[in-house]
């Protein structure tokens, strides 16, 4: 089930949703012009469970920012076109109505914060893993989880592959987003450590994004009163 668009026009332009879009994209382009390198970026500005979790040391010339920082520059690396492409195509389609609810600099420290929660969520089951963790995917499902609380009855416009071709639907906004979240549940169940996609960053991400998000828009709402 492909998300292309939601029938929930915003009030303001998304400009930082824009932002994080470009933001990736041009991040994506400079791992490119790395050639052979790229690896090496993912692994100095990747999470790394074991580095952040018990100190484990990198070679020096991996030590580009602190483990900590990491949590923060993993959510701009993305592992290839598709990783990219599908990670922004989702934050195109939901990111803009819950930058327009909570507002720009409270959506921007949404977003890294659930991030944070989710890199954290798939780190803590095995802290000293040694393979770096990358992907705006964990803040994404963040969104995701903020979608399903304000907007859950909203059209979603989606496609479906069967076979070679795809079928168009509209679908309401919660069974979307619960497909997509119970299908990060069972793949997390079957799929090992080694799987290569971080679903515990995806579930850990969602649920932060359904606690946190109506807080921030009631404090928000609080302020601006």
């Amino acid at each position: 089930m492909i998300p292309l668009a939601d029938d929930n026009p915003t009030q303001s332009t998304p400009i930082i949703t824009y932002i994080f879009i470009a933001s990736c994209v041009a991040i994506f382009l400079w791992q490119l012009s790395l050639g052979s390198n790229s690896r090496v970026a993912i692994y100095a500005l990747g999470v790394i469970p074991a580095s952040l979790l018990q100190g484990a040391l990198l070679p020096q010339e991996l030590r580009w920012v602190s483990p900590e920082m990491t949590v923060i520059t993993s959510m701009f690396l993305h592992g290839g076109f598709m990783h990219l492409i599908g990670n922004m195509l989702y934050l195109w389609v939901f990111g803009d109505n819950i930058e327009d609810i909570l507002g720009k600099p409270a959506f921007i420290f949404f977003y890294l914060l659930c991030g944070i929660v989710a890199a954290l969520s798939q780190a803590l089951p095995d802290p000293s893993s040694t393979i770096p963790m990358i992907g705006a995917s964990g803040a994404i499902s963040g969104v995701l989880g903020a979608y399903i609380v304000f907007f859950p009855k909203r059209s979603i416009r989606v496609a479906i592959p069967l076979g070679f071709f795809l079928q168009v639907l509209r679908l309401p906004a919660f069974v979307v987003l619960i497909f997509w979240f119970v299908l990060q549940l069972i793949n997390s169940s079957v799929s090992g450590s080694d799987s290569g996609v971080a679903f515990g960053a995806h579930i850990g991400g969602f649920i932060a994004g359904v606690i946190l998000a109506p807080i921030m828009a009631v404090l928000m709402r609080k302020t601006r009163n």
